[in-house]
Formats: structure tokens, C-alpha cells, sequence
């Protein structure tokens, strides 16, 4: 049960997170799922299940299209990918046959605005009409087989942009592919990077959004972690030279990172956090200690002099510095598998081996809060450097404690909850004015059941 009289990170006043059950996602799969995946701007999400990807609207909480007869094995992990026309869906399935999918659904009728969410949904109005639905079933084409890994793909993800996918295997390897069509519809895709430093299997892959800090000079703007069965997770940038290094490696669980996110919506120009989750039953976020742009623009010095005439392989060194900056509250009895952290609300949701959902919340700390208002007065003048809530410091994350909002237990019943995720609502129980606004919570099961929650 969620506990009583915690204190909001957003408003300061005491409540607490309550989950609702809402009416699961039908039909159920009654085979294992492993993740469900919302589709950046419209009301849809895609689950992965057995040999299949069973795409589900969030509008009627019905089945929409399922994709299925592309791999010999369990598909594993699904992306979106980003930035398309309207009216095109494109989704890629990573399978444990070591293949990747990449799948198309186009609508023939053209339409703007609200129609193009009525025809994308449609097929799934009326659920017992089976006409309808395999309709929606032909509109998805297998397009293109990504071939390469040597054993089972455990996680796939796109780059913001769309131009860049990865995907990392048991086979302890990270792929990174490129589309090199000339045309959003043009399926060629090359392998531009194998990176093969992780000692165990890579059991996920993500890719920081775009930022205002992203480059950071002299790195490419994008931005990949992975995290392994060998307890680490690495940073990965493409350097001047168009080869991708690992930059950090981040040490500090004592068990598999199961997976990765980075923060949606950082405070100002600081550069994203990244938030990770372990078999050790804990959730840790990392930040990257960021250099003075004076610094970071320098010329590196040398006995030499200045290293603008020497090879590459002197320059200054392509590594950054990562630091654990928290740990979350232990709410969890078992193996954390899955979070997320919503870029609305700032909350982070997780779930695991015990069956257990926890909300947790981000606030302020007392120190930090208790600024007065004439100190506050006197740095929005520009009198002294704004100490950012770092005692006197002007770079760096504002001090902030996390606790647990709130808890669920057996939210599957005695079922593994392999997967959460924040989504907008769209469903009939939603009020009219709140749907695309309002959060839920889906969770995905061993038990082949996807779930909603209300979160009030």
C-alpha cells in the first residue's frame, strides 16, 4: 500500500500516489511479454510477445494490428522510429533468432490533424469485426532483416534524430546501423560501429535526447549508453573521426544493469542525468561532470606547446567523468527489471522479479529551499554568481532528495513484471478535456497481460 503524508516534489503538499487498476488491454496474450512500448505522438503502443508485436490503441485499450510471421523466435524489445510523415508508422523488433525487423504501415487515405488518429486507430473501433482488423494485419510489411549479431537481440533503440539505430545482443557485442536511404521510405541500412568492450551480455540500449549540451565540442550531438550483464554501463560518442568510442564506463551496482534511461527534460543546459536498474535492487542516476566552456575550448598544453600540429592519437583524451549523484530509495525485494521516468511529471515508476510497483519523487532539499528571498533577489539582479542550489557553485545539478510516492503490490498477481512505462490516456474513463494530457502507468507481464494504472 502506499504510504501516507509524502510530500510532493512538485506542489509541497503532502499526498500520495494512488494506483488504479484500470480495465487491462484486451485481447490478453497468454504468453510471456516482455515490454510495450508507447509511440511518440500517437495512441499507440507495442507490445513484444512470443514471435509477435501486438500493437494496441490507447484509445480503445483493444488490439490495432499484430505483427508476426518475421522471426523464428521471441521478439524481445520494439522502437519507434521517430520523425516520419503522417500517416507512416515504422517499427523495429529485435528477436531472440539474433535478428532485427524492421516493419511498415502506411494509410492510403490522405488526412490532417484529428483524422489521421481516427484512420491510424480505426481498424480497432470494433474489435469484433474481423474484417477490419485483418485489414489493419496486410497494412504492415516486413521490410528489411538486419542481420549480424550472433545470438539473441535483447534490446533495440533509435536515435532521436531516426537516423541512427542500435542493438546489442548476448553475444556481448553493440551494433550501431545507419539509414543511409535517400527517402524516408528508402529501407537501406548500414553497420557504421561494432563495439565490443563489455565483458557479459548487453541487455539494453538507449540513446540520450536531444540537448542543448549534447555536443559538448568536440563530440558528435548523439549520445548512446549500454548496460550489461558485467554490472556496468558505458557511454558510447562518435569522436572527430567518425569512429564511435566509449567515453565512461560506470561502475557501482553489484549486479546486471538490466536496462537504461536518460533523463527526458533537464533542468536549463545541464546535461541530462541517466537513471539505471539493477538485479541489485536498486535504482541509481548518474550525472556528467561538466567542464567551463573556457576549458573545455582550450588547447590542451603540452611540453610541445600547444597540440594543434600532433596526430590525433596525442590529443587530449576522448574520456569523460560520470558520478553516481543518487540512489533511490529501496523499495524493491528482487531484481528491479524495468522504469521509466515520464517527462511530464519528473516521476519515476519501476517494477521487477517481486511483482512490485513504485512511484518515487524528486524534491528540492531542505538546504536548498531555505534561500531567502532577498538572496534570491540578489542573484536574478546579476550582483553575484548564481549558486544554482550548489552552495556557491554555478554548474552542477540542484541538491535534491528522492522518495517513494508510493507502492503496489502483486500488481500481476504472482506474475514477474518484466516492463513499465509512462503513456498519455486517451481511453473512454479518461474525462474528454484530459485525454492526451493525463498520465497512466502500462505495465507487461509473464503473464501476457498489459495493464493500465491510473495514478491520482
Amino acid at each position: 500500500m502506499p504510504p501516507a503524508d509524502i510530500e510532493s516534489p512538485s506542489t509541497g503538499a503532502t499526498s500520495a500516489v494512488k494506483l488504479t487498476a484500470l480495465t487491462p488491454f484486451k485481447p490478453e496474450l497468454y504468453d510471456r511479454a516482455w515490454q510495450s512500448i508507447p509511440h511518440p505522438t500517437l495512441p499507440l503502443i507495442a507490445t513484444a510477445h512470443e514471435k509477435s508485436t501486438t500493437v494496441f490503441s490507447l484509445s480503445t485499450l483493444t488490439s490495432h494490428s499484430t505483427l508476426s510471421g518475421g522471426h523464428t523466435r521471441s521478439v524481445r524489445s520494439v522502437a519507434w522510429k521517430p520523425n516520419l510523415s503522417p500517416h507512416k508508422l515504422c517499427l523495429v523488433s529485435g528477436s531472440f533468432d539474433s535478428t532485427a525487423g524492421l516493419w511498415r504501415w502506411e494509410e492510403e487515405k490522405k488526412a490532417t490533424g484529428d483524422d489521421l488518429e481516427v484512420e491510424i486507430t480505426g481498424a480497432s473501433a470494433n474489435n469484433d469485426d474481423s474484417s477490419d482488423k485483418d485489414d489493419a494485419e496486410k497494412d504492415w510489411e516486413f521490410a528489411l532483416v538486419l542481420e549480424g549479431h550472433d545470438s539473441e537481440i535483447k534490446s533495440v533503440a533509435f536515435s532521436p534524430s531516426g537516423q541512427y539505430l542500435a542493438t546489442c545482443s548476448r553475444d556481448k557485442s553493440v551494433w550501431i546501423w545507419e539509414d543511409v536511404g535517400v527517402n524516408e521510405d528508402d529501407d537501406e541500412w548500414e553497420t557504421v560501429a561494432v563495439l565490443n568492450e563489455h565483458d557479459g551480455d548487453v541487455k539494453a540500449v538507449a540513446w540520450c535526447p536531444d540537448s542543448a549540451r549534447s555536443g559538448r565540442g568536440r563530440y558528435s550531438s548523439d549520445v548512446l549508453a549500454s548496460a550489461s550483464y558485467d554490472d556496468t554501463v558505458r557511454i558510447w560518442r562518435e569522436d572527430g573521426d567518425g569512429e564511435w568510442v566509449c567515453v565512461a564506463v560506470l561502475e557501482g551496482h553489484t549486479g546486471t544493469v538490466w536496462g537504461l534511461q536518460w533523463e527526458p527534460k533537464p533542468e536549463g543546459t545541464r546535461f541530462p542525468r541517466l537513471l539505471t536498474w539493477s538485479a541489485d535492487q536498486t535504482l541509481r542516476l548518474w550525472s556528467l561532470k561538466e567542464e567551463d566552456e573556457e576549458e573545455e575550448n582550450a588547447p590542451t598544453q603540452h611540453a610541445w606547446g600547444s597540440l594543434g600540429g600532433i596526430p590525433n592519437t596525442m590529443r587530449r583524451s576522448l574520456k569523460e567523468e560520470w558520478e553516481c549523484t543518487a540512489t533511490l530509495p529501496k523499495a524493491h525485494t528482487r531484481d528491479v527489471y524495468s522504469a521509466s521516468w515520464s517527462a511530464d511529471s519528473a516521476r519515476i515508476a519501476s517494477t521487477g522479479s517481486d511483482g512490485v510497483v513504485v512511484v518515487y519523487g524528486e524534491e528540492r532539499t531542505t538546504a536548498d529551499s531555505e534561500m531567502s528571498q532577498d538572496e534570491a533577489a540578489v542573484e536574478l539582479d546579476g550582483d553575484v554568481q548564481m549558486r544554482n542550489g550548489n552552495d556557491g557553485k554555478a554548474q552542477g545539478p540542484p541538491p535534491t532528495t528522492w522518495k517513494v510516492l508510493g507502492t503496489t503490490d502483486y500488481g500481476h498477481g504472482p506474475f514477474e513484471i518484466n516492463h513499465v512505462t509512462w503513456c498519455k490516456r486517451y481511453d473512454l474513463e479518461c474525462a474528454p478535456e484530459r485525454r492526451g494530457i493525463e498520465e497512466m502507468l502500462v505495465t507487461t507481464g509473464d503473464d501476457g497481460v498489459v495493464r493500465p494504472w491510473q495514478v491520482s
